[in-house]
């Protein structure tokens, strides 16, 4: 079973700043659009079995998992942290709204208009609750307006805490100091930082669910030079640093998870795609175009030679043989697929996959695919330092060639790969019949 013959593969989706130029709502309704689309059959060339939310929740077969995902990002688009990020959000809301409703609520709900200057209160709570959210966004004290503060020329008077210390006389450095256990003290440090550069007061509300959690991820996603942090702009960083100033509900990363998950769907999954379904890497790719450019000179010579003779024009037909196979092996190495390897449904192992094992130590869940653990967040991104690098560059170009390969577990990706091969196929077969129509039509040369 193929798809229709006017299939074409997703197109190349760059990642250029045009991200930057969507706004929210418009990101939002990409992904409510392309979640729809997804799920109504064929979305740009990608299938319903092929679609963001079937390949994050495990239900497709290799080369097209959340493994091969989280390693095509990693390797070939350098942005491994949105995949991780989400992975990591999606169980973090998940474990949030399990909690009980008094741990809940000591974490309300963030709004965009607490951003604004006047930010809405949220509902009226109990006493304890209410100390706790003192000094916050959420704290339900009225407001008070000092006449000389609003004068430009008033200089206010240095305040003990102006100094960078919290309430009670504690700095902000000996309460990062006193968090020393498993690497406390350098995520908050680093989280500390964030806030700073972003001109955000940091008053840490330990009491919050997941507080320390949370810490960390700023330590990791958000702060400047943080192992695996995210390409967010400047106002999206802030925002997001003061919600999380007041609040560890999962809404606090609403905007940033919103612009990570647009990312994700509809620049690096349908580049994923287009990727995956290239079943040779590119010394194959380029040996078969050579193959291919080498069988339609074959055919032109055959037809050069025939029609140059004295032989019948029956015989010109001969050259068809090197054409199509020239032509339709040109046009299915043009997108990235060995016509040889297809016909086995192999596909060559990737390079990182040739020299790994099955014992070696991942931070990947096997099982799960997933990133729940905040322990497999500390390694950044890069992998210059990997073993399989220089064992790779030693291989000679031959041996690339013919490199190991494996059968494609896929069944939607094979279909694609049939429908490419079926096109390239029907594109020879056209091209043939005209080049060999025109050669045929050519009176006899009869010089031998």
């Amino acid at each position: 079973m193929v798809y229709s013959l006017n299939y074409r593969r997703p197109s190349r989706v760059s990642r250029a700043s045009s991200r930057d130029s969507i706004n929210g709502n418009e990101k939002q309704n990409s992904i409510d659009e392309s979640v729809k689309s997804s799920s109504s059959g064929m979305s740009h060339g990608i299938p319903e079995a092929l679609s963001f939310d079937r390949i994050i929740s495990g239900g497709t077969c290799p080369p097209c998992t959340t493994r091969d995902f989280m390693n095509y990002l990693k390797y070939i688009e350098l942005a491994a942290e949105n995949l991780q990020f989400y992975l990591w959000f999606r169980s973090y809301a998940k474990r949030f709204n399990e909690l009980p409703e008094n741990e809940r609520a000591l974490s309300p709900e963030w709004f965009h208009e607490h951003e604004s200057e006047t930010p809405i209160r949220p509902k009226r709570v109990s006493p304890e609750t209410a100390a706790i959210f003192k000094g916050t966004d959420f704290a339900n004290e009225p407001k008070v307006v000092d006449a000389e503060k609003n004068n430009p020329f008033f200089t206010p008077p240095r305040t003990p805490n102006s100094d960078g210390k919290r309430e009670g006389g504690e700095s902000i450095d000996s309460y990062a100091a006193s968090m020393t256990s498993g690497g406390k003290a350098d995520h908050t440090l680093r989280a500390t930082g964030a806030f700073e550069s972003a001109g955000l007061k940091w008053k840490p509300l330990s009491v919050q669910p997941y507080r320390e959690e949370v810490t960390r991820i700023i330590s990791i996603y958000i702060a400047d030079g943080g192992a695996r942090q995210l390409n967010l702009s400047s106002k999206e960083r802030t925002n997001l640093l003061h919600a999380l100033q007041n609040t560890t509900h999962p809404s606090a990363f609403r905007g940033v998870a919103t612009t990570v998950e647009w990312s994700l769907r509809c620049q690096a999954h349908p580049n994923f795609i287009r990727w995956t379904i290239c079943n040779g890497n590119r010394p194959r790719v380029i040996f078969a175009r050579g193959l291919g450019i080498a069988g339609i000179i074959g055919g032109f010579v055959a037809a050069i030679v025939l029609t140059l003779s004295s032989a019948g024009r029956a015989w010109r037909v001969i050259s068809a043989i090197g054409f199509l196979i020239g032509i339709s092996t040109l046009i299915a190495a043009w997108k990235g697929m060995c016509v040889v390897l297809h016909g086995m449904h192999h596909r060559h192992l990737r390079p990182w996959e040739l020299f790994t094992s099955d014992d070696e130590p991942t931070a990947f869940d096997l099982k799960t695919d997933s990133y729940d653990s905040l322990e497999s967040h500390a390694s950044s991104n890069s992998y210059e330092d990997e073993p399989w690098i220089a064992k790779y560059d030693k291989r000679n170009i031959v041996r690339k060639i013919f490199d190991r390969e494996v059968w494609i577990q896929e069944p939607a990706l094979r279909q694609i790969q049939d429908t490419i091969f079926l096109q390239a196929i029907a594109g020879a077969f056209i091209m043939t019949i005209v080049i060999v129509g025109v050669f045929c039509a050519v009176p006899h040369g009869n010089f031998f």
